[in-house]
Order: structure tokens, then sequence, then C-alpha cells
């Protein structure tokens, strides 16, 4: 079974329609009520986390949109779109672990899109990007229907994971970068050093602060806990406050550009709608392609997301629904094309922090019998995550409250220097839990010092040119985003998973790449898969082999006289 609640299926039944979508929906009937049963103070806890690691980032992402789409999108259409589709996937969805949002490979993306439609296409922005959406949407229904996830995901391996993640938290440092610039060019130098004091300090402080569970044994367990659960949303108010005293309240700051009404931040439009009728019909076949790569980039974005937050480590019992969950997804795409707002899918570096917030420990008591035939009882226990709705659900209606003028306000004190230093502390989070990371140190690391290879590869150097290949994959991925090809860059990803398992595996030995990679939605490797499947072929190529053996010893051995020659029967 996958771990998130598909069988891995690859005969001619992944094809049959509607299979998995049958099944998802069965799922959700027997999983739905329950997850609704579950509420404690340990779910609410997860909520409030949730809220700040899923609101900040959406904040960074937020300016950011304003400045590279002219104003067609600010942060109450972030918040609206990451507020409006969790509280949607919370009550609907069937895997409600997954946390959406909008992504930086999405904010790339429409950027670049942007960037073309104003250069080159001389189109409006929002009708195209409302009917590339619009596109998704339904190519989304045609993958869920045809159970994609059946004869796509299950070819995936951690080579491409890997880089994905890596390219997000390059993402993030260059976000972080840009809004320094921004800062420089707008403000006073006095200003922007401050700026640069702010970035650092949010990130260090939230760094520091999230080692709190470390500090044993100061403090109480549940003020460590706290401290480093908020580390982030800690750090960020001790910045927003901190321009504010003394002489540093004398300075001009860069903030949040935010609305104070309820209406879109473009000044051009009154309501949250875009007629996208009104584009040529040319241009709305044309956004098919741009609507492909957005339905690429979801879809292995969500589903990926998806299968981190019920990893084996968490313990999750209930099954998920990942063809339902992608028509779902579908939905609130084209909701959001038709709204003019950004949509939201799964987020990586959330969708696991949401789980590992809910993780609690299951004692289970084991009687043993003592020397004196005492009864004696043993606490065995393991850790598990609460499987409900509750944090999802509660955590995107707090965000979705934010779209109320009262509580923008509040947001748009936020100055973006603080946004850089999120930035930064994302990208820092992201990247210290990549394996390529410590592929890295270790070549960096004499080779006496390193960890002992298993039997097989005789020396760490075709593991570092593997790490080597990783890295300078994600540097040309990243370029490509710099471009005018930026938009293709998930056809790029997508790209990776045949590299792997056809040249790659001409390069790497075996023993290497079973090392080093294996699958990202099932167990073992394609190196084993392949052995098995060579395996399975050698019996069978044995068993048709007896037979053939068998008969010909059944065949009766007459012999005749055929031109002048003896030839017997069963012979060749």
């Amino acid at each position: 079974m996958h771990p998130n609640g598909g069988s891995v299926v690859t005969d001619k039944k992944s094809l049959r329609p509607f299979r998995l979508l049958r099944q998802d929906l069965r799922h959700l009937r027997e999983r739905y009520i329950s997850d609704w049963t579950i509420f404690n103070q340990l779910i609410v806890a997860s909520a409030v986390f949730v809220f700040f690691s899923n609101i900040l980032p959406g904040l960074t992402f937020a300016n950011d949109l304003y400045v590279s789409t002219d104003a067609n999108w600010g942060t109450i259409e972030v918040i609206f779109s990451t507020g409006l589709c969790g509280v949607i996937f919370s009550l609907a969805s069937a895997q409600p672990l997954t946390i959406l949002g909008v992504t930086g490979p999405f904010c790339i993306l429409a950027e670049n899109l942007f960037s073309l439609c104003q250069s080159s296409f001389g189109i409006p922005f929002l009708p195209f990007m409302a009917w590339s959406l619009i596109h998704a949407a339904w190519m989304h229904w045609l993958l869920a229907i045809f159970n994609a996830h059946d004869w796509t995901m299950i070819y995936v391996t951690t080579f491409s994971t890997e880089i994905f993640s890596l390219l997000n938290s390059v993402i993030y440092f260059h976000k972080a970068i840009q809004e320094l610039q921004r800062v420089h060019n707008q403000t006073s130098f006095a200003s922007f050093l401050y700026s640069i004091i702010g970035t650092i300090g949010t990130l260090l402080v939230a760094m520091f602060l999230s080692t709190a569970e470390k500090w044993k044994p100061l403090f109480h367990r549940y003020i460590r806990m706290g401290l480093s659960e908020y580390a982030a949303a800690i750090s960020i108010i001790i910045f927003i406050g901190l321009p504010h005293v003394g002489e540093l309240a004398t300075l001009d700051r860069d903030t949040l550009h935010v609305s104070l009404t309820f209406r879109p931040t473009n000044p051009e439009r009154s309501t949250f709608f875009v007629q996208f009728w009104h584009l040529p019909i040319s241009w709305i076949f044309a956004a098919i392609i741009p609507g492909c790569i957005i339905t690429i980039l979801f879809f292995f974005d969500h589903e990926i997301s998806s299968i981190i937050c019920t990893e084996d480590r968490f313990r999750t019992r209930k099954p998920g629904g990942p063809a339902w969950d992608i028509v779902l997804l579908g939905c609130t795409t084209a909701m959001c094309g038709i709204l003019g707002i950004p949509p939201a899918n799964g987020l990586l570096p959330q969708a696991p922090l949401h789980s590992q917030s809910l993780l609690h420990r299951e004692t289970d008591f084991t009687t043993s019998s003592g020397i004196n035939d005492d009864d004696k009882s043993d606490a065995n226990g393991s850790y598990t995550v609460y499987e409900q709705r509750w944090s999802h659900f509660l955590h995107a209606s707090c965000i979705l409250c934010f779209v109320s003028p009262p509580f923008m306000h509040v947001l748009g004190l936020t100055p973006t220097s603080v946004l850089a230093g999120l930035f930064l502390y994302m990208g820092e989070q992201s990247l210290s839990v990549n394996p390529i990371l410590f592929r890295v140190f270790h070549l960096l690391t004499p080779p006496t010092e390193l960890p002992q290879l298993p039997e097989g590869i005789a020396s760490y150097i075709p593991v570092h040119l593997y790490t080597i290949f990783q890295v300078l994959v994600t540097a040309g991925i990243f370029v490509v985003t710099l471009t005018k090809a930026g938009p293709a860059f998930p056809v790029l990803i997508m790209a990776l998973v045949p590299l792997r398992l056809t040249l790659m595996r001409r390069i790497w030995s075996r023993d290497v790449l079973r090392y080093v990679d294996q699958w990202a939605c099932r167990n073992g490797t394609p190196e084993d898969s392949n052995e098995e499947e060579r395996r399975s072929q050698l019996q069978d190529d044995d068993i048709v082999h007896d037979i053939e053996a068998e008969l010909a010893d059944q065949v009766p051995r007459t012999s005749t006289v055929f031109e002048g020659k003896e030839l017997h029967w069963g012979d060749d």
C-alpha cells in the first residue's frame, strides 16, 4: 500500500479510468467522521505553529509578487488564496495533513509570465493567467481520472526530490537578496544598513530559538517547546517592533504593501473577479502551454508534499487519497484564476512540519512475570501523529481572517528587511534537512574521517561525483528560472525522472546508486527493482526451459529412412 493511501499498481489496471477516484472517495467516507472527533491542546498548539509558518512565508512572497507583477498581486491576494484554499482542503481533502500555500516556484513562474505578457505578448496578465489556471484545472482532472499517481510517482526517486528541495532553498536565498536590493534602491543608506542588521538578526534569533528544546535543564520543558515551535514568529515580532524604539524610529522604512479595504491591490480593480472571456481566442488556446507547465509543477509539488507528511516516521494509519486531492486542487486552481488571486498548492517545507507538530507518544502497557511470580507492567511507547482536520481548519481560518482591514493594517507594519530574514530562515531550514548538504560536507572531509562505505563501493569518488552532479543540475535549473525560459523549469524537474532511470545507471554502478538514491514513494531502490525483474525473468526462462525439456523427453524417438539417411523424430 502506498504511504499516501493508494496502492502501487503497474499493470494495465493503472489506466482504468476512475479506479483511484472510487477508492479515494471510499477511504474519505471511512475516515471523515473520525477526523473531527480528535481535539486537544496539542492540536491547538499545532494550528498556531502552522499559522505562523504558513502566513509569514506567504507575506514574503506577497511582497515579491507586488513588485514583480506591478501590483496585480499583493498581500491581500496571497492571504485570500492561502486561507480560502486551506479551508476548502481542510473540509474536503482526503489527506488533511497536507498544507496549502503560495509557493516560491510558482512565484517565479508568475513573474516570468507577467514579463512575457507585458514585453512580448502585449496582453493583460490576469485574464491570461486565469485561462492558464482554468486549463490547468481540467488537466488536473484528467490526471486524476486516469490514475496518474500510479504511473508517474512510482518512478520518482530521491535524486529528483532532493534537487527540487535544494532549488527551493536557493530560491529563498535569492529572494532575500532581491528584497535587500529593493531596500537599497528605495531608502537611505543608513536605513539600508539597518535593514541588513534586521535581516541577519531575524535569521539568527529564529535559528537560535529553534534549538530551545536542547537547552535542558534551562527553563521548563513546555517553555522550551514553545520557544522552539514559535521561533520564527518571536523573531519577527522582535524585529518588527525594534525599528520603533529610540533613534531607529527616525529612519525611513520600506514596509509590506497592504490594502486598507477588502479589495484587490491593483487600484484599477474593484472586485475579486476577472473577466477572462475578453481575451482573444488565439491567446485562450495559447494559455494551454503555461497551463500544462503549471499542472506539472502542482502535480509534482502536491504529490511530494502529501508523501513527506505521511512518512513512516510519522506512523500515519488512515488512508489518504492522491487522486481525489488532485481533483480538488484542480477546482481550487480554476477558482483562484477566476478570482484573480495566485493559486495555492501543497507546501513542501510546511507539510512535514505540520505532521511533526502533531507527534505524540502512545503508551502500550505489557505485563511480564517477575521472579516471585509478581506481575510487572512495562510501558512501551511509540510516537504517532494525530490524524485530524482541526489543526488545518483552524490555521487556515485564522489566515483568512487577515483579509479584513484591521488585521491587514497590522501586517502593513512589517519591514521588508524582516521578510528577507524570514526568506533566509526558510532556506536554511529547508537546506538543513536535505541529504545533499551532508554529502557536500563529505566533499570537504578528509577520506580518513568519512563513514565506512557499504560492501561493493571501493571509494567515495563516485558518491562525490553524484553529489556534484546534483548541485550542478540545481544550479542549471535555477539559471533557467532567471531567463525568459523560466516558465519551463517544472518540465526540467520532471525530466530528471527518466534521466535517473536511464542514463545515470550507465554512468554510476548499481551499488553506488543503491547507496545514494531510493524510491520516493515506495520502499527500496530502482536497482533492487531491476534485480527482482531480472531474477523473475531468469526464473521464467528456467521454467520455459524445463517445460521444453520435459516435452522433448515425452516425444517418441522413432526412426525412418529418408533419402538414404536415418532420421529420429524428436531430433532437431
